[in-house]
């Protein structure tokens, strides 16, 4: 289990059939705890995520509401698939750096380049920098410029 600030993440390996009650078990205990330390748990924020080459499949619930199964989640603004590949994560990023930069070139009169050099430092940099150690590049495909 990853706790951070208001954010729980629960981590299992299921091998066999027979434990595929194990995260249902799990998800059980954090309500119950959310529960008796009266605090709600947001399950729309919720989402169950399988990976792996095991072919179980399984629904997990909530306080009876059940749980989407994705192939992907966000998880502190960092797309996590379920291949725990980090390509969708680079590709979301590199768009909405891409989107702020045309805004930037539109919406500065100035072609001074300390100044959009400042502008780009300020608005794009963090967006592709923000939790780069969790999501570095490795693959080859990855790291060429486009």
């Amino acid at each position: 289990m990853k706790l951070f600030a208001d954010d729980v993440k629960v981590y299992l390996e299921v091998v066999e059939n027979a434990e595929v009650t194990k995260p249902q078990s799990a998800v059980d205990l954090v309500a119950s705890w959310a529960s008796q330390w009266q605090l709600q748990i947001s399950v729309r924020k919720c989402s169950a995520l399988t990976g792996g080459r095991s072919s179980i499949d399984a629904s997990y619930c909530i306080n009876g509401f059940s749980l989407p199964c994705g192939t992907q989640c966000r998880h502190l603004g960092v797309t996590i698939t379920i291949h725990l590949s980090s390509s969708q994560h680079i590709n979301e990023i590199t768009a909405k750096a891409h989107k702020r930069a045309n805004c930037i070139i539109r919406c500065f009169a100035s072609r001074d380049v300390k100044l959009l050099a400042r502008a780009f430092t300020v608005y794009i940099r963090p967006i592709l920098e923000y939790n780069s150690v969790i999501w570095s590049p490795y693959l080859k495909k990855s790291l060429k410029s486009r």
